[in-house]
C-alpha cells in the first residue's frame, strides 16, 4: 500500500513536471525566435533539464508499481545515474541563469558582446558534460557502487557513502554559496545605481526620465532571489539529512529521506517553470498567446463538428450594402 501511494505521488509529480516545463520550453522557443536573446537559452536549458528529471522519475514510478521488483545491480546504477545527472543539470542550469543575470547587471553595456551564441553553446555543452560526469561517476568507477541484493533502486542502496559525500559537499554547498554571492553582489550593484539616481534627481538633472535601468535590475534580482529561495527550501533538507544518514546510518531513517525529503527536492523542478512563467512578463505573454491559439483551434474544430453530414447547407441570402435610391 505504501509503495503504491509513493508510486502514485511520483507519477503525478513527474507528469506535472514534464507538462509545465514543456509548456515553458515552447513559450521560450517562441520568445527566442522573436527577440533573438542569447541569455534565454540558459532558461530554456533549465526547462529541458527539469523535464528530464520528470522523465527519469517515471522509471522509478514503474518500479514502485512493479513491487516486488529486484533488478540487477547495473540496472539500478544506470537508473539512479540518469536521475542524478538530470538533477545535477537542473542545479547547474540554475547557476547559469543566475550568472547570466549577474553579468547583465554588472556589465550591461558589454553584455551582448560577451554573451554570444558560440559562448552560450560552449557553456551549455560543458554543463551537460559536468552533469553526466557527476551522475555516471559510479558507473565509470565501481568503487563508488554499493553492492545490494533483492532491494529496490534508491540512492542509499546503490551508491557508496563516499560518493554521496563527494556529491553533497563538492556539488550542492558550493552551488548554494555561489547563489548567495551572486545575489549579494547584485544587491550591492543595485544599491549603487539607486544612490546614483538619487544624486542625479537631487541635482535636478533627471529630467523626469523613469529609472528603467534600476527597474530592470530589481526585476532580475527578484527573479534570482526567488529561484535561490525555492532551490534552498527544496533541496537543503534532503542534502543535510542525506549527509547525516551517510555519516551515521542509525541516526536518521532513510525512508523519510527517500519518501518525503527527496520528493521535496523534486518539487524544485516543478516550481522553476511555474515561478518563471509567473514573474516573467514575456514568458507569461507567450503562454497566454499559446493558450489562445489552442482555444481558437478547439472552437473551430467544435464548430466544424456541429455540421450535420449528408445534409446540404443552404447559403444565406446576401444583403447588398448599396444605398437604396429613392
Amino acid at each position: 500500500m505504501a509503495s503504491s501511494a509513493l508510486g502514485a505521488t511520483l507519477a503525478v509529480l513527474a507528469s506535472l513536471i514534464i507538462t509545465a516545463n514543456a509548456l515553458v520550453a515552447i513559450a521560450l522557443l517562441r520568445l527566442i525566435q522573436k527577440s533573438n536573446s542569447k541569455g534565454l537559452y540558459f532558461v530554456l536549458n533549465l526547462a529541458v533539464a527539469d523535464a528530464m528529471v520528470g522523465f527519469t522519475v517515471m522509471g522509478l514510478v514503474m518500479d514502485e508499481f512493479s513491487q516486488p521488483f529486484y533488478p540487477p545491480q547495473i540496472f539500478c546504477v544506470l537508473r539512479m545515474a540518469f536521475v542524478t545527472s538530470s538533477s545535477a543539470a537542473s542545479i547547474l542550469s540554475l547557476i547559469m541563469v543566475a550568472c547570466d543575470r549577474h553579468l547583465a547587471i554588472r556589465k550591461p553595456f558589454h553584455y551582448f558582446q560577451l554573451v554570444t551564441g558560440l559562448r552560450v553553446g560552449v557553456r551549455l555543452v560543458g554543463l551537460w558534460l559536468v552533469a553526466a560526469i557527476i551522475g555516471f561517476l559510479p558507473v565509470l568507477s565501481p568503487s563508488f557502487q554499493k553492492i545490494s541484493t533483492h532491494e529496490k533502486c534508491s540512492f542509499f542502496r546503490v551508491f557508496h557513502p563516499a560518493y554521496m559525500l563527494t556529491v553533497f559537499c563538492v556539488g550542492f554547498f558550493p552551488a548554494l554559496f555561489l547563489f548567495i554571492y551572486l545575489y549579494c553582489d547584485m544587491l550591492k550593484i543595485a544599491s549603487v545605481h539607486v544612490q546614483h539616481i538619487q544624486k542625479v534627481e537631487h541635482a535636478g538633472l533627471a529630467g523626469g526620465c523613469p529609472p528603467s535601468r534600476t527597474t530592470s535590475d530589481m526585476k532580475a534580482m527578484r527573479t534570482v532571489a526567488i529561484l535561490i529561495g525555492c532551490f534552498t527550501l527544496s533541496w537543503l533538507p534532503f542534502f543535510i539529512a542525506s549527509i547525516v544518514q551517510t555519516v551515521c546510518p542509525e541516526c536518521f531513517p532513510y525512508r523519510v529521506i527517500e519518501n518525503y525529503l527527496w520528493l521535496l527536492g523534486l518539487c524544485n523542478s516543478l516550481l522553476n517553470p511555474l515561478l518563471y512563467s509567473y514573474w516573467q512578463k514575456d514568458v507569461r505573454l507567450q503562454l497566454s498567446q499559446l493558450a489562445a491559439g489552442v482555444k481558437r483551434r478547439v472552437l473551430l474544430h467544435l464548430g466544424n463538428g456541429r455540421r450535420f453530414p449528408g445534409r446540404g447547407t443552404k447559403s444565406l441570402p446576401t444583403v447588398s450594402c448599396l444605398r437604396l435610391q429613392d
